[in-house]
């Protein structure tokens, strides 16, 4: 009964999914001149909110070496604890990065590397016990990154006794130690090449590809956004674990954080809290806010069912956070109990594609580059 339940659900957000993208109730755009300077909102988003997010990030990401240091040189549970609460601040400080997969990012495949989920735990466990591997093979994505941290720190005993005795017994505690050492540094020497990357050169590359072709920054970003909104965030973080992709059959092990379990809604409203604030133009380290995508839309005075566009995305956006708010913090938990409402965060989710993917796209005349592959 469960299962067709979830069947029935399924089939009525595909039919809605379909009636929303054959609408044709276009944006109106009252100011037809284009002289928008995206030079300006290129500057906004590489000086206040992507490079300013990598310092962050960074930070971090020393902190949590430093913390994995202090742990390996002694195995205690406090250090423990303390590793896992900067692993939690790192992963958490990840969320505002992993959209800018573009420049030094995209050259060495940071998002590949360091947010591959749910972990390959039987190949974890294989390479740990035959300390024979090169994390900067491609090949081996899903054994490392944050989730690859998620099971050290949690999932590769019952209790913290017993993970504490596999870092530090005489029989294979080094093996544990040295895969640990690894993957932190990994992450860590990733973001500061991305970060120095930025900092040394791509920021003026950035900036200065200011045109309107496909391969302007402006309309990569577009589509960076577009893709991060759809692919990672309504369906890697809500729709493959919600079954929405598997016939309506939950996987909630497909979960991000799924070790760790209470942190999965925490990664989950900081992507979409940094998704809004992006199309908004918000300073990271400041209240501030500057040229955007919404400020682009205003100028345009693009309207849509008598509003302005940018409101009813920033209605959505709004209607969104409180919905996943009232998702237990446990994803993993609340699939398992109730994951009808994890299929109304999903829709909901989907209800701000339309304004985004179609509705902006038309309104900026941006082409939009990728496939989500659900058809929408």
């Amino acid at each position: 009964m469960k299962t067709t339940n979830y069947l029935s659900l399924f089939v009525v957000l595909i039919l809605s999914f379909c009636l929303m993208a054959c609408s044709s109730d276009d944006p109106e755009n009252t100011n037809t001149s284009d002289n928008f300077d995206r030079s300006l909102m290129l500057m906004n988003w590489a000086d206040n909110i992507i490079f300013p997010s990598y310092q962050n990030f960074s930070n971090e990401t020393d902190a949590l070496k430093t913390a994995s240091d202090a742990f390996i040189a002694e195995t205690t549970l406090e250090n423990l604890n303390t590793l896992r609460q900067q692993w939690e601040n790192a992963y958490l400080s990840w969320q505002t990065v992993a959209m800018y997969e573009i420049g030094p990012a995209q050259n060495v495949a940071l998002r590949s590397f360091l947010n591959t989920y749910p972990s390959n735990i039987s190949n974890i466990d294989a390479l740990i016990d035959n300390q024979n591997y090169n994390l900067a093979d491609i090949n081996f994505n899903d054994e490392q990154g944050f989730p690859a941290l998620d099971y050290l720190l949690y999932g590769i005993a019952d209790n913290d006794a017993e993970i504490l005795n596999l870092f530090d017994n005489d029989f294979n505690g080094d093996k544990y130690r040295q895969y640990l050492s690894d993957v932190v540094n990994r992450i860590d020497n990733l973001a500061n090449q991305v970060l120095d990357g930025w900092q040394n050169e791509y920021r003026d590359v950035f900036v200065e590809n200011s045109g309107s072709s496909a391969n302007s920054s402006t309309n990569r970003m577009a589509n960076l956004f577009m893709e991060y909104y759809e692919v990672r965030l309504r369906n890697g973080k809500i729709g493959f674990p919600a079954g929405v992709f598997s016939g309506g059959n939950p996987e909630p092990s497909n979960v991000e954080a799924l070790y760790s379990r209470d942190l999965s809604k925490s990664l989950c409203l900081k992507a979409l809290e940094t998704h809004q604030n992006f199309f908004n133009g918000s300073a990271v380290n400041s209240s501030s806010s500057a040229e955007s995508f919404a400020q682009y839309l205003d100028f345009l005075n693009t309207m849509k069912e008598g509003e302005n566009l940018s409101t009813l995305i920033n209605t959505q956006y709004n209607e969104t956070r409180s919905v996943i708010n009232n998702l237990d913090d446990n994803f993993y938990n609340q699939i398992n109990t109730n994951n009808t409402q994890m299929l109304e965060a999903f829709e909901s989710l989907q209800d701000n594609v339309v304004y985004l993917k179609s509705d902006m796209f038309s309104a900026l005349s941006i082409a939009l580059e990728f496939d989500s592959g659900d058809g929408d």
